[in-house]
């Protein structure tokens, strides 16, 4: 069983910044691609930045330049650097984990739990 523990976030002004972290606990073998989702009142989920094992990333457009995806595979932790927040990047923010397990092996999506982000004018 794996679970992940979400950090960060709070109530920030616009053009401020924030700090999301995310780790892992459990019977972890590996941590292969890890993410940052968010999902703003009455929209779908969506993904806002992505990074590989290898430390490869990809970034939703409206955030290039501003948010930075990092990972600590040691620590079996993945963060996002958000800076010049703006009121349209509020929303729930998820971290999704791509893990493998041991006893059994197994290879699992896992999900955190959500932390709020509310940027204000």
């Amino acid at each position: 069983q794996v679970k992940l523990l979400e950090s960060g976030g709070g109530l920030v002004q616009a053009g401020g910044s924030a700090r999301l972290s995310c780790t892992a606990f459990g019977s972890i073998y590996s941590t292969n691609a890890m993410g940052w989702y968010r999902q703003a009142p009455g929209k779908q989920r969506e993904s806002v930045a992505t990074i590989s094992m290898g430390g490869r990333t990809n970034y939703a457009d409206s955030v290039k330049g501003r948010f930075t995806i990092s990972r600590d595979n040691a620590k079996n932790t993945v963060y996002l650097q958000m800076d010049s927040l703006k009121p349209e990047d509020t929303g729930v923010y998820y971290c999704n984990v791509d893990v493998v397990t041991t006893g059994p092996w197994a290879r699992k999506d896992y999900w955190g739990q959500g932390t709020q982000v509310t940027v204000s004018s």
